[in-house]
């Protein structure tokens, strides 16, 4: 049976396609998750939005997050600590995660990331507690219920306090182990169908989490698999020093030696790259994940967005882990993104509507996704929408394609779509009744801060 939806009068439809296009009072219809037309004429569908007032975007995609720590964060103690610090406190609280804290971190940052617009998620879990073996299944069973495109990680650590890395003995596992699960999560979830609402990639911790050899094997059955890479990267320089100290390489030239470079991979951070790494960045087609509020909430630096996009090095945008962020909201992301490259690089910084295009088709194509991120005919039934005629965005349609990170907005959407289905209406989510998922959360996010 046909799933349909048509849009009739929007406003402005923001498309973010290679042309650049935007249209006003327009119609668009999608049928089983896939945008058939758009134009004047009208559609017939089973269900039919008036978006009169509304400006229509395609929907914003998150490349890094670690939505297990929503449950720690706003913990005093670290809040002027900088990263190696900071984990080596919030390891100790983080090595109590189990199936429940997976779900209901999970619904509750998915639900976030939902009403502020986001509509495909990529998560990297990589904390795996002895006799914990059901994480990612949560994710994916959360993402099913509240009805996100999902892209998640297997990722790992192998290097423990005694090792020379930074987390506890309890939550690092042997190589063995990690690429066995890796194989498996691969197999049993990754759809490289078009459309698909599930992907997986391999993603060790960090160069100072993990071993050479667990770099280099994970990269190998990556690739024997055909699924992407992705770790953490040049985000402080405590992360430069161990790398220079210990294999007397800077993290870049390291990830090289270790097969790490290519357009199958992607680095979240990657804010200390000298201009000869950028150029190589751009050369391999190895993609960014730009997080900047946790960048500045972390004292770690600002990335080189503008040389990046000159460059034409794959950038998209990510929350980061909602610790580090203290939430996972994409508009605000977006907005705090455009105002720190505006100080930072003044005339030279991204537009605001560069900003919307890194977090749509950029984002798309630093997860190689060729079917989301823009919205014309082929394209996936990913979108969201604003209503124009309130009072705090008067005078802000001058210029739709700019206004969520010019002027911003601060508030939930009015509408999410994901594959062609409302899943976010008048700012509520419709799969999930909040107010029961915010009482059960409450209670295992107080158990896990505990400590059980």
């Amino acid at each position: 049976m046909k799933n349909s939806i048509f849009f009739k009068n929007i406003r402005y439809l923001v498309t973010c396609d290679d042309d650049d296009n935007l249209f006003e009072n327009i119609n668009m219809y999608i049928e089983n998750g896939e945008i058939k037309y758009i134009g004047n004429e009208f559609k017939s569908a089973n269900e039919i939005i008036d978006a009169t007032d509304m400006v229509m975007y395609p929907g914003l995609i998150n490349t890094h997050h670690h939505l297990y720590q929503i449950f720690s964060r706003n913990i005093p103690q670290v809040q002027n600590m900088e990263l190696f610090p900071w984990l080596k406190y919030l390891y100790e609280i983080w090595k109590n995660i189990n199936s429940d804290v997976i779900m209901y971190s999970s619904l509750c940052g998915m639900g976030e990331l939902l009403k502020t617009g986001c509509t495909t998620c990529f998560d990297h879990h990589y904390v795996f507690p002895k006799n914990q073996n059901n994480l990612i299944e949560s994710q994916f069973e959360a993402a099913k219920m509240i009805g996100i495109r999902m892209y998640a990680s297997r990722g790992s650590m192998s290097l423990s306090v005694k090792d020379g890395g930074l987390p506890p003995d309890t939550v690092v596992q042997t190589v063995e182990e990690i690429l066995k699960d890796s194989d498996r999560l691969v197999k049993k979830f990754h759809d490289k169908s078009r459309f698909s609402m599930r992907q997986v990639a391999i993603a060790p911790c960090s160069p100072f989490s993990v071993s050479q050899t667990l770099m280099i094997e994970s990269a190998k059955l990556a690739r024997k698999l055909g699924v992407r890479l992705h770790t953490h990267l040049a985000e402080t320089k405590d992360e430069e020093n161990f790398t220079v100290e210990k294999f007397n390489m800077r993290p870049l030239e390291y990830m090289e030696s270790l097969g790490w470079l290519g357009s199958d991979v992607w680095f979240a951070h990657g804010i200390h790259f000298n201009d000869n790494e950028l150029k190589l960045l751009a050369s391999t087609g190895t993609g960014i994940a730009h997080c900047p509020i946790s960048n500045m909430k972390l004292s770690s630096g600002i990335a080189k967005i503008p040389k990046m996009l000159k460059l034409n090095v794959p950038v998209g945008l990510g929350v980061d882990g909602s610790a580090s962020n203290d939430g996972s909201n994409m508009l605000e992301e977006m907005r705090v993104a455009f105002l720190l490259h505006r100080l930072n690089s003044s005339k030279n910084a991204p537009t605001g509507y560069d900003i919307l295009k890194i977090a749509t088709r950029g984002s798309a194509k630093v997860l190689g996704r060729n079917d989301i991120g823009k919205l014309s005919v082929g394209m996936a039934g990913d979108l969201f929408m604003i209503k124009l005629n309130r009072l705090e965005l008067i005078g802000a349609d001058l210029d739709p394609k700019s206004l969520l990170s010019t002027v911003g907005f601060k508030g939930n959407v009015d509408y999410t779509i994901v594959n062609g289905k409302v899943v976010v209406k008048d700012g509520i989510l419709v799969n999930i009744d909040e107010e029961k998922i915010y009482n059960e959360s409450h209670v295992v996010a107080k158990k896990f801060i505990r400590g059980f």
